[in-house]
């Protein structure tokens, strides 16, 4: 099967597929023929190689598309051996390196909300001046693995602008299952674009010195990104 076999068939293509475009298609494929049975549990998926010349992309194409299939629980990759299926429907919980997105669901609001109020209050003008580059940035990007890298430092950036050594080192240490979980929510759920409103009123609320409106900004932001949990460990 190649993409154009995918929800594209039969519209014009005057360009090729946006790489998070293409990233969707093959997550889509790989987890219809999981849900349907067509690739059993305990059944092996076929190699990158071979996935990527199937589905007329990149090998990087092929990695996010797994590595959202084993967020959602479907699929584990051992290392020299393969990816494996491992259950026909998603998980309870999505598994995210060392940590659960409830694990981060519970935990952000908690440290990332106190954090962007402080932000507000003792941001230098270095790090408001870093979060603009960040927002713009994100605002264009167009590859997703670039958009999640800008992602994670946005929310770095925050937790360092608050002053306080304990949020900044908790943020980071959450870092890579929070990229994990964006990048998944972004695939599964179109967050992208929802996200980067949501950034540019935390930066607003920041840039304003209001520590009241950056809380709230942050505590919506992570009270979407647990909606659309939600939704797709509940569909």
């Amino acid at each position: 099967m190649n993409l154009s076999d995918s929800r594209t068939a039969g519209q014009p293509a005057p360009l090729p597929l946006a790489r998070l475009s293409a990233a969707e298609a093959v997550f889509n494929a790989i987890r219809g023929d999981i849900e349907a049975g067509q690739i059993p549990v305990g059944g092996k998926l076929s190699s990158e190689a071979t996935l990527a010349q199937q589905y007329g992309v990149s090998r990087s194409v092929i990695r996010e598309a797994l590595r959202s299939c084993t967020a959602l629980g479907l699929t584990v990759t051992k290392t020299g051996k393969g990816t494996f299926v491992v259950a026909n429907k998603v998980a309870n919980d999505l598994t995210l390196g060392q940590y659960s997105a409830r694990d981060l669901t519970e935990a952000r609001p908690h440290i990332e909300v106190p954090a962007a109020g402080l932000a507000a209050e003792r941001r230098s003008d270095e790090e408001l001046e870093t979060l603009r580059h960040i927002v713009a940035a994100m605002a264009t990007e167009t590859d997703p693995e670039s958009w999640v890298a800008l992602d994670s430092s946005f929310h770095a950036t925050i937790a360092r602008a608050s002053g306080n050594k304990v949020f900044e080192s908790v943020v980071a240490d959450i870092r890579d299952a929070q990229a994990h979980q964006s990048e998944t929510l972004n695939m599964v759920a179109d967050r992208q674009h929802a996200s980067d409103i949501e950034h540019q009123q935390i930066l607003a609320a920041i840039e304003a010195g209001s520590a009241a409106d950056a809380s709230a900004a942050m505590a919506n932001h992570l009270r979407a990104v647990g909606e659309a949990l939600d939704s797709i460990l509940n569909n």
